[in-house]
């Protein structure tokens, strides 16, 4: 089993009980697990200084290149770090095999790698959430077995194969079709967050390309807001696909009177042109049941009325 190197590159742990489950469990079926260190650290809300977590980034290129690199959490901080990072230090490892996961606030350093340097990254599994889970009483909560299968084809054949059986009604103009794209995106707050600046790929980059994003805590309303700032910048009308994952934690209040996330991607789908399909229930996001998606990687998709299926190699 390939070695786990943690990293913390965004926000401090909010317990010590989380990260020791997960990376109980990650020994367990193999893996060595290095730099456990990094979930002690705190500063404010971060894993530690600045200083201390663009190093441990910047430290990423010394290690063997056989090893994958995990984002303890997400939260926020990686974007304090980005004017810092040797891009070209971290893509040249990638190159020689070494691999980097995670998803949430690593979709800045996804993101950054992609624009700079077109390196491939993999939006997949943390430690805490995904391999530290516990139910209310503190008992260990087993790893959900799609992530787990799908984050080792990942890691160890560096193959993406799956389909979703769930019925879409937002297509647009045609009712089933194909594509072949580069696969890119991640959290929708931070990839509208990045639109403007150079860490967002350029639109050369990212045309024809197959867009995913996912959210978590946000109320539709603040969805379709951020789905507007990356309409009205050109960045969704660029795309061959757009794919959307889970949307989850969010509440919706009285006053909303039926406006719902539905509500809202059809708002999009009315202004988007509908020569792109918008694609929802792709199984990535802040939930348990999650693909290790690997991005920059040109992908083939299919879909129609009834789903969707997604493979790349890289």
């Amino acid at each position: 089993m390939k070695p786990i190197y943690l990293i913390a590159p965004s926000g401090a742990s909010p317990d010590l009980s989380s990260p020791l489950t997960g990376m109980a469990w990650l020994r367990q079926q193999g893996h060595a697990v290095e730099n456990a260190e990094c979930i002690d650290r705190v500063e404010q809300r971060f894993a530690g200084s600045d200083a201390l977590r663009l190093a441990e980034l910047n430290h990423l290129p010394n290690l063997p290149t056989d090893y994958v690199v995990m984002s303890m959490r997400g939260g926020y901080g990686l974007h304090r770090l980005l004017p810092k990072i040797d891009w070209d230090a971290l893509a040249k490892a990638i190159q020689g095999g070494l691999q980097i996961c995670g998803h949430s606030d690593l979709t800045v350093l996804q993101l950054g790698l992609l624009a700079k340097t077109g390196a491939i990254s993999l939006a997949g599994p943390m430690l805490n959430y995904d391999f530290g889970r516990q139910d209310e009483q503190g008992q260990a909560l087993v790893p959900d077995p799609f992530m787990w299968k799908h984050f080792q084809r990942a890691i160890h054949e560096r193959q993406l194969d799956c389909q979703i059986k769930h019925p879409q009604i937002f297509l647009g103009a045609k009712s089933a079709g194909s594509v072949n794209g580069m696969l890119w995106g991640g959290n929708l707050t931070i990839v509208a967050g990045l639109v403007g600046t150079p860490y967002l790929p350029s639109s050369a980059q990212t045309q024809g390309g197959v867009l995913f994003l996912e959210d978590v805590n946000e109320h539709p309303y603040r969805i379709e807001r951020m789905l507007m700032q990356l309409l009205d910048a050109g960045v969704l009308a660029n795309q061959s696909a757009i794919l959307l994952g889970g949307f989850s934690a969010y509440r919706l209040y009285d006053i909303d009177r039926g406006y719902t996330l539905e509500a809202a991607i059809e708002v999009i789908r009315s202004r988007l042109s509908p020569t792109i399909p918008i694609l929802t229930d792709l199984p990535f996001g802040h939930q348990a049941e999650k693909l290790t998606l690997p991005v920059g990687a040109l992908t083939q998709l299919a879909y129609d009325a009834h789903g969707f299926s997604l493979r790349s190699s890289w």
